[in-house]
């Protein structure tokens, strides 16, 4: 406790820093020190709480002095778990060693996801420029942390596209780390017509093609002659490019391509007679023929089995006519 004390009268007191920049932390650290149960407590404990604000800077000048909110946020969740645990946990010990290991803690929390974030996270670009907002550790204030190309280049490769005439073809430059930019952005897609890889081409070559917010571009029906070298680039409105890809699009023509020979059926010997789907005009008139006399014999049988059934029903209506009328002579009026 006596190394401590001296340390932290010979240090000037220092900003807050990264775990202290969130608000919810500085209230969990007040309300703490003020939980101690005597006044010369509560005095120790805001001088080993200054104090870790002092370990706390210099984890993070030790990790570029910066932080972003997602791991901010991630710290300070866990931090927070930790000391609830430890405020429900019964003490039996002095309250100012139990608060040096609790902060304490807080430190190494800090300290393994400052690791995390520096490692996989600041810079992510693995091409190309990235000008991002973070926290400065000290000032607890945001400001631009600038990421260069690992290259120093902006260019991030080329990438083959082939496709059919009459087809489509998909010209997708983004990657994850340009939501990270900072300021306005946008996608300028050029081409510079031709067979790639055919030339060496410059920037005069190539045409202004579309300037999107959309990070891909779709050509539909595909001519043979919209082939050639697309270029996409990521750009702020100050014309600074952070990152630039190149498509080598290939389009095949249909009349280069293999097709199935077309099926015909053979034409049957000059003089078959005996083709039912082809008649000949040899067999149309007898057809013809047959066909009418089928006709006139089927009407003429009709005629006669109407006039049979008529002359059967006059003959079995007769003599009930007959009885009738000898009836009506029986009994005049």
């Amino acid at each position: 406790m006596l190394l401590i004390l001296v340390s932290l009268l010979c240090c000037v007191h220092a900003a807050e820093a990264c775990l202290q920049c969130d608000r919810s932390i500085r209230h969990l650290h007040e309300d703490f020190v003020l939980s101690a149960p005597t006044v010369d407590d509560q005095i120790e404990m805001k001088k080993i709480s200054e104090h870790a604000y002092v370990t706390y800077r210099e984890t993070s000048l030790e990790r570029k002095g910066v932080i972003d909110p997602t791991t901010l946020y991630r710290a300070r969740t866990e931090y927070q778990s930790e000391f609830d645990r430890f405020l429900k946990t019964p003490h039996t010990g002095s309250v100012t060693f139990e608060a040096i290991q609790i902060l304490e803690k807080g430190r190494k929390i800090l300290e393994k996801h400052l690791d995390t974030f520096i490692r996989d996270g600041l810079c992510p670009n693995k091409c190309g420029l990235l000008k991002r907002r973070v926290m400065d550790c000290f000032s607890c204030r945001y400001k631009m942390y600038i990421c260069p190309s690992p290259s120093g280049q902006q260019d991030c490769g080329e990438y083959p596209l082939q496709a059919e005439e009459g087809g489509q073809a998909v010209l997708n430059c983004f990657l994850p780390w340009h939501r990270l930019l900072l300021g306005r952005t946008e996608y300028h897609y050029s081409w510079a017509p031709g067979e790639p890889g055919t030339k060496k081409l410059n920037a005069s070559d190539f045409k202004a093609l579309v300037v999107t917010d959309d990070s891909s571009v779709v050509l539909n029906q595909l001519d043979e002659d919209e082939q050639g070298t697309y270029h996409c680039s990521l750009q702020g409105r100050d014309g600074t490019i952070f990152y630039r890809v190149t498509f080598l699009l290939t389009v095949a023509s249909l009349s280069n391509q293999t097709h199935r020979p077309v099926v015909t059926l053979p034409f049957l010997p000059h003089g078959d007679n005996y083709s039912p789907f082809q008649p000949t005009a040899g067999l149309l008139v007898p057809v013809i023929a047959m066909v009418t006399a089928l006709s006139l014999a089927a009407s003429v049988g009709l005629a006669v089995v109407l006039g049979l059934m008529m002359s059967q029903r006059r003959a079995a209506e007769a003599p009930r006519r007959r009885r009738k009328e000898g009836k009506n002579k029986q009994n005049p009026v």
